[in-house]
């Protein structure tokens, strides 16, 4: 029996929202994808043949950009966005695609079901959905079990490469998903943010967040971070674009190796223990075929992925690490 595969991160919601039909086979989306210069490689049918057991699935919303001019620009924006990904979560799990899952008691009945569709654990990435903390027990009740304050800059954070603490707003909302065990999801919060999140809050994971030691820049987590997130009993997981395993790495470059991957979660193994390593793959998430390491072509392809490591560490990697960690804190 192949190990079971758990994934920390996939945009499934937002790619839906792009136009893409996630229902249809890969080869059938890549001839009709609304979705210029990015090569899709998830699709239902795909994580189904990788065997693919639980996932985060994201409400993100995207925020305007000069890439992403349509984007929102307040909280009436940002809360749009990820209600229309909510509803359609729930489409999917109507029409049999999925299974939505809230605890951890259903987590582990789910993995113990052999004929189940792919449970979902919703995350939000980015906070800028919520209104306030009062907002919080609305999206708890909607299922969100997971929330990262930050992407870039929001109302609540510093981001990925928009350095800052937590604002009062945030500190406010991280001390209450705290005392509502609302886990809290350290992918790019900035050090600042990081580091401020980390004194209030006991439940820390990086969903899909590679290590700082490997590839510069505040996207990524410095050792210290890494080990906070140990001490909180949290999990990190392997994220895949290029340019997040391979240093330097620049759109056109050669496709990196999943050696790239085996650094990184070799680094954070030597600092932590394989038992905190896990995968947030990512995939579809504002990249494609083209950015992913060499080898993965498509969803099915990540079991295969890390064969480039230990062979006694595989399983836990693949899945058996997050399991323990959703089992016992959702």
């Amino acid at each position: 029996m192949s190990p079971m595969l758990i994934d920390g991160h996939l945009d499934l919601a937002f790619n839906a929202a792009l136009g893409r039909d996630l229902t249809l086979p890969l080869e059938d989306l890549r001839r009709s994808d609304p979705v210029a210069g990015e090569t899709a490689t998830v699709t239902f049918s795909e994580m189904g043949a990788a065997g693919l057991r639980v996932c985060f699935g994201t409400l993100f919303a995207l925020p305007k950009t000069v890439e992403s001019p349509d984007g929102y620009e307040d909280h009436v924006g940002a809360r749009r966005q990820a209600l229309g990904q909510l509803e359609q979560y729930r489409r999917w799990e109507d029409g049999g695609y999925l299974r939505l899952l809230r605890t951890g008691a259903e987590v582990a009945a789910h993995l113990a079901s052999a004929d189940a569709p792919v449970g979902v654990v919703l995350l939000m990435e980015g906070a800028d959905p919520v209104r306030d903390v009062d907002d919080l027990a609305f999206w708890a009740a909607a299922g969100v079990r997971v929330i990262g304050p930050a992407w870039g800059r929001t109302r609540y954070a510093g981001g990925t490469e928009a350095p800052g603490p937590l604002t009062d707003a945030g500190r406010e909302l991280v001390s209450a998903m705290a005392s509502m065990d609302l886990a809290l999801d350290a992918s790019h919060l900035d050090d600042a943010s990081f580091w401020d999140a980390a004194e209030l809050h006991p439940r820390m994971i990086a969903t899909h967040a590679n290590s700082r030691h490997v590839v510069a820049g505040n996207r990524h987590l410095t050792d210290d971070m890494a080990r906070a997130i140990a001490d909180k009993d949290g999990v990190i997981g392997l994220v895949y674009p290029s340019k997040f395993l391979q240093d330097g790495w620049q759109d056109g470059d050669p496709r990196p190796p999943l050696s790239r991957l085996a650094d990184h979660a070799q680094h954070y193994a030597g600092l932590i223990g394989w038992d905190r390593v896990a995968l947030g793959t990512d995939l579809d998430g504002g990249f494609g075929q083209e950015k992913c390491p060499g080898g993965v072509d498509a969803y099915r392809d990540i079991p295969g992925s890390v064969d480039v490591l230990p062979a006694e560490v595989r399983a836990g990697v693949l899945g058996g690490n997050w399991a323990r960690w959703m089992t016992q804190y959702l």
